[in-house]
């Protein structure tokens, strides 16, 4: 059994046990001791057999068609990035090496240094950081100072102390970037380097052990982060993503303004008088 047809397994079972029989309009029945769905319930719902849906579970190498995949999203009630995660897992795409750069484009470089004052990153395909701008490292001053595997988004955000007391909202946006990281690295899944920092990440923090198993997906969405820096105050900015076309697999990574906010502006001001 391979690495992706268990995460197929281990998601739609994940997804079953989600749901009660009246989520889905049936009957909850006596004596019931299944968590959740059960599989045949599942299967007739889809519209499948059940022998073919328990095999699916079981990580057995059968192939799925699109239809039939559609139909267990509509029965097990995904969102759309859960939908999307489905199909991936269920049919990966081969990763074209040739798009990935080994250094961050200078023209990326450039480009997070033009939107200064707001804070901006580059993210390699494993949420690594690649570069960033003043601004980004007035707001997190940490980032100068980390190396190697510890210079990444998901490792800072659940085992970088002072980055659990710069973000405002911690636990909200902790796992909010868990889920768009599983949703977001896939199609890496038996990539060394992400098994790597998963298991690190499961030893060094608690919250991470508790909800990585909870196989949770979301599509990035922009939204406001609030921080509590040490020196500039409150802060809040439009979290914001961009995905170059040059370079799909890295990601753009700016913290925008607020419309009548001055928080860029005293986060400017902290480091020109310090």
């Amino acid at each position: 059994m391979n690495r992706r047809r268990d995460d197929l397994a281990e998601f739609l079972r994940a997804r079953r046990d989600a749901l009660t029989p009246a989520d889905v309009g049936l009957p909850e029945g006596r004596g019931r001791r299944t968590k959740g769905l059960r599989r045949e319930e599942v299967a007739l719902l889809a519209g499948v057999s059940v022998t073919w849906y328990t095999w699916l579970e079981q990580g057995r190498p059968i192939n799925a068609s699109a239809d039939v995949l559609d139909a267990l999203a509509r029965t097990l009630q995904l969102s759309e990035a859960e939908h999307h995660h489905l199909l991936t897992l269920a049919h990966p795409t081969v990763i074209d090496r040739t798009a990935q750069p080994e250094h961050v484009p200078d023209a990326l470089v450039r480009l997070i240094a033009s939107m200064d004052p707001a804070p901006a990153y580059v993210l390699g395909p494993r949420w690594e950081f690649l570069a960033w701008n003043t601004a980004q490292s007035r707001l997190y001053p940490m980032i100068d100072h980390l190396s190697g595997e510890e210079c990444n988004l998901l490792w800072v955000m659940f085992a970088e102390p002072t980055a659990r007391v710069l973000v405002g909202d911690w636990p909200d946006q902790s796992r909010r970037i868990l889920a768009e990281f599983r949703a977001g690295t896939v199609e890496r899944r038996g990539d060394a380097q992400v098994r790597h920092l998963v298991e690190r990440l499961l030893e060094a923090s608690p919250e991470f052990a508790e909800w990585w198993p909870q196989l949770d997906v979301a599509q990035f969405e922009t939204r406001v982060r609030r921080y509590h820096h040490p020196r500039a105050g409150d802060l809040a900015f439009e979290y914001q993503q961009l995905t170059p076309s040059e370079w799909p697999s890295l990601k753009v990574v700016c913290q925008l303004p607020l419309p009548g906010d001055d928080s860029a502006e005293r986060l400017a001001a902290w480091r020109s008088m310090a």
